[in-house]
């Protein structure tokens, strides 16, 4: 079955969806396929649903897809609230049972994919398979464990406080920076666009946005990745852009094979983001895989 070209005229209208009294957004495209399960796609830190749009445009010609704004992001709400893994645990699992109605194929970028570790690890019945793309999330080391340098914690108790993380925000947050931060991250620097730029900046001016990115530094660590993996029993498709400046992927794909062998894996040329920066050799690479499970 051939994946179709991306459409530039393919953005999908969104939903909202009341989760514990918060308003959360969502995509919905393509119809239900009886003989394979939905694929729900999960953004990273920052991003929104409007960072798959690539993936959705090529993927709804084969699957139903469905991709969601994380509580805190996009055009979901921001309230002030301690954020962790499992919150974003029991929203997605909330939002497979109430909304989607069958367990589901969970792909998640960075942050998104050990939200969407977490899922399928923990409520085994709302997935079916797991893809995770330069997924994010702790390891144990008992053996070496990083302790963080006296910069790092002054650093964090700075953060800390209200006044210097909403500095830090403003500044982060301007769309020269984001670019500047996007170049980093992305091999291929035609892929950062202006509506991808403007994508990630709109969010960042709702109200409440900058207490999500202060939480971040204030939400104690979540359950490691090897302790999930050990739970987790479904399928698992890894995609690693092998250019990615905040992890070493080939040093964390290797951890991932020592707690679950039985997964599968590319190394891509790509950056961290590889489902938006190659979103051709992305959507090949899951379309596959997904039709051999």
């Amino acid at each position: 079955m051939q994946i179709a070209p991306i459409s530039p005229n393919s953005a999908v209208s969104g939903n909202y969806w009341q989760w514990q009294g918060h308003n959360i957004y969502y995509v919905r495209a393509g119809v239900k396929q009886p003989q394979r399960p939905p694929l729900l796609l999960i953004h990273g830190f920052g991003a929104s649903t409007d960072h798959w749009d690539k993936n959705i445009a090529q993927l709804q010609e084969t699957f139903e897809v469905w991709a969601i704004d994380l509580l805190g992001f996009g055009r979901s709400a921001k309230p002030n609230l301690q954020y962790s893994g499992n919150l974003w645990r029991d929203q997605l699992n909330d939002f497979i049972t109430e909304i989607i109605g069958q367990p589901v194929i969970l792909a998640g970028n960075s942050l998104g994919g050990y939200a969407s570790l977490c899922v399928a690890a923990e409520c085994p019945n709302a997935a079916k398979g797991l893809i995770l793309l330069n997924s994010a999330g702790p390891f144990s080391d008992s053996k070496n464990p990083k302790k963080p340098n006296p910069i790092q914690k002054l650093i964090r108790s700075v953060l800390l406080h209200p006044f210097p993380s909403y500095l830090l925000f403003q500044y982060m947050r301007r769309p020269a920076n984001i670019r500047k931060t996007l170049k980093k991250v992305y091999l291929n620097q035609e892929a950062v666009t202006d509506k991808l730029v403007e994508d990630i900046y709109r969010p960042s001016c709702d109200e409440g946005a900058v207490q999500v990115f202060a939480s971040v530094f204030k939400t104690p660590q979540g359950e490691t990745v090897d302790n999930l993996l050990q739970q987790l029993t479904h399928p698992l498709l890894m995609l690693w852009g092998s250019g990615d400046p905040w992890m070493n992927a080939k040093q964390r794909g290797e951890k991932y094979r020592q707690y679950y062998p039985n997964l599968t894996e590319y190394y891509l040329e790509a950056g961290h983001c590889p489902h938006d920066e190659i979103p051709d050799e992305v959507n090949r690479l899951i379309h596959d895989w997904v039709m051999s499970h």
